[in-house]
């Protein structure tokens, strides 16, 4: 399994389904251009989709995986299975049920222009705040760890605005799981139009989570995305 941030994080805030799911599966979480590691590259999403089309060679030689993505990592999930579709196995989407279009486009370069031209320390207060008090413990310990990385997430998020995603899913032979939690603000917990564009996708919701629902119920996330793994074993 591959799995894939959101904008601003890094590969840590993925800790707590690595930590489950490495019992079973090979794990492994990358870093986005602008962000993490890869903080020096510019996003492009065609260089995020490529990034993961890599990790999965890495891991598992000529073979696929299972990429999951969540919020901007959703949408790099489905321009990495568009472009190299004999390297993805299946697709996990989770908080990401919208077009970048509309009051959604509109969400996207709020979020941007904030990111660049809020003052950073006020950017690094408010989110070591949020997760601190939301999540705390080891969750928030990895996401703080990995850093915030605004220039990055600003370029992510525009990168987004010219694209149509569900065309691409519409093209994929690869089954898909669409996750959103119950009360996710910016997309709610309908997937079932993304899921129906898919040849094989279903939509699932997760109770009590909001956004960022693999770290709001970590638990019942790592679960729905293991009973899909099962399930695309099972298949193929």
């Amino acid at each position: 399994m591959v799995f894939v941030h959101g904008t601003r994080l890094s590969r840590g805030y993925w800790s707590p389904q690595v930590r489950r799911l490495s019992e079973t599966y090979r794990c492994v979480a990358v870093d986005l251009p602008g962000h993490g590691v890869r903080a020096a590259e510019r996003f492009t999403l065609e260089a995020a989709a490529t990034g993961v089309a890599e990790a999965i060679e890495e891991a598992v030689p000529g073979g696929r995986a299972i990429v999951v993505g969540m919020s901007l990592g959703g949408y790099v999930a489905i321009e990495a299975a568009d472009r190299y579709p004999d390297r993805v196995a299946g697709l996990v989407l989770a908080g990401c049920s919208a077009e970048p279009t509309g009051p959604a486009a509109a969400t996207f370069r709020a979020l941007a222009w904030a990111q660049e031209r809020a003052p950073r320390s006020v950017l690094r207060a408010v989110n070591l705040a949020f997760f601190r008090v939301r999540y705390r413990g080891s969750i928030a310990d990895s996401i703080i760890a990995g850093g915030f990385w605004w220039d990055g997430g600003a370029q992510a998020l525009r990168s987004l605005l010219p694209r149509r995603f569900l065309e691409r899913l519409g093209r994929l032979w690869t089954p898909v799981l669409i996750l959103n939690g119950a009360f996710d603000p910016m997309f709610g917990p309908g997937g079932e139009p993304w899921a129906a564009a898919c040849r094989d996708g279903r939509s699932e919701v997760i109770a009590w989570a909001g956004h960022l629902s693999s770290i709001d119920r970590p638990g019942t996330f790592s679960a729905r995305v293991a009973a899909f793994a099962r399930s695309v074993m099972a298949s193929s």
